[in-house]
């Protein structure tokens, strides 16, 4: 079998010099891109500190709704007259069958309702009664200028709760 030459070309030892740069970034460009998430993370925590203070003032506002929605129902369930007792000062509330809670310090507190239901000085109470009516009463949750309104009917013993709108 014939051997036959092929003809040698020469291949070059090193890559051209346009293909020898390694892709990447230096640490000049990792620094800059550090430093800008770490200004983007402080911009976005300040801005949302008030979305903070809102989602602290919503949930609070629903959870007083909800106790006293069930304070209501157990008075019609048990037949018996039962309160809802709230301290403006302290921030604390007391439902029905013990159960008790806190309003976050950052949120102000009122209380507008018939003193003669109240345990305590300084002390508000909403009674409910067996029939579902109620002694009536409101409650404000305020944080800056956000207001959520809380308020219970005295016929009716109804819970209303939301944010406070501005009236024209």
């Amino acid at each position: 079998m014939p051997v036959v030459a092929l003809p040698c070309t020469r291949l070059p030892r090193r890559p051209p010099r346009s293909l020898r740069r390694v892709s990447g970034l230096s640490l000049l460009e990792m620094l800059l891109v550090v430093a800008l998430i770490a200004i983007i993370g402080a911009v976005t925590a300040t801005a949302m500190n008030g979305g903070i203070d809102g989602m602290r003032l919503r949930n609070a506002g629903k959870e007083l709704a909800s106790q006293l929605r069930y304070t209501r129902t157990q008075a019609i369930a048990t037949g018996e007259r039962q309160r809802f007792l709230i301290d403006p000062q302290a921030r604390t509330w007391q439902a029905a069958n013990g159960r008790h809670g806190n309003v976050p310090p950052s949120l102000d507190v009122r209380f507008r309702g018939a003193r003669e239901v109240a345990t305590a000085t300084g002390q508000g109470a909403i009674a409910f009664y067996p029939d579902g009516a109620s002694s009536g009463g409101s409650i404000d949750l305020q944080v800056r200028e956000a207001v959520w309104h809380i308020d219970v009917g005295w016929i009716t013993g109804d819970v209303r709760s939301g944010p406070q709108r501005d009236r024209p």
